[in-house]
């Protein structure tokens, strides 16, 4: 009887299947945070948030003067071309207004929010010239702040000339006093970390941007040259 007993067990055992040993395992409990885990965890985040936000307040910073720069220069680049282009004198002029066509006038100001660009009245035609084309500056970077000639000309050959009466209201187009005239792009609120730049128009018409805080050589391509 005993045999047959143990039969029947393993039987029954072998019937019910591998379910019956797992059947009596105790389940595991899952383990939360405690509230002194949260609080140190927050801790950690936000002491992590204060160290990081003046680099990203300095990123956003210099990266407004980096967007008004690029803008600036591609302004000063497409009046060259027009000059160029259209084998005639082009006048670029900083200005608070915003031209929209041939028919707005606009103000030459030095440290402008905008960029214009027209053509020089040539003494055979009416003494008008025509509006080639306007960009912004500080709405793509506020508290930005330019210094520089309120207005550039340039010649047929895309080299800076000198030009008293432009056509365009404020605009005086002069020689610089060194090599090149400079646009200084920096924030109007100074802060340590801030890195301004320059862009330089030479007078033979070459044009670059450049960072100041570095001395142009072939280790420092990026920076300014001596003189400006």
């Amino acid at each position: 009887m005993v045999g047959l007993d143990q039969h029947l067990h393993h039987f029954v055992d072998r019937e019910k299947g591998p379910d019956v040993l797992t059947q009596h395992r105790p389940c595991s409990r899952q383990r939360g945070f405690t509230l002194v885990e949260m609080v140190i965890t927050f801790a950690i985040m936000a002491l992590l948030a204060a160290l990081a936000m003046p680099s990203m307040l300095g990123w956003v910073r210099n990266n407004k003067i980096r967007t008004v720069s690029d803008s600036l220069q591609n302004g000063l680049r497409l009046a060259q071309a027009e000059a160029t282009r259209r084998s005639r004198q082009v006048v670029f002029a900083l200005t608070d207004d915003k031209p929209a066509g041939a028919s707005t006038a606009y103000t030459a100001k030095t440290d402008g929010s905008n960029w214009a660009i027209e053509t020089v009245a040539a003494l055979t035609e009416d003494g008008t010239g025509a509006f080639v084309e306007a960009g912004v500056l500080r709405d793509v970077g506020s508290n930005v702040m330019i210094s520089g000639p309120a207005a550039i000309c340039f010649n047929a050959l895309g080299r800076l000339v000198a030009n008293a009466s432009p056509g365009v209201t404020g605009a005086n187009c002069g020689l610089p006093s060194s090599s090149a005239h400079v646009y200084t792009i920096t924030m109007s609120d100074q802060v340590t970390g801030d890195r301004p730049l320059k862009v330089t128009v030479a007078l033979g018409g070459q044009i670059r941007l450049c960072d100041p805080s570095r001395t142009l050589s072939s280790s420092q391509p990026d920076g300014c040259p001596a003189s400006p």
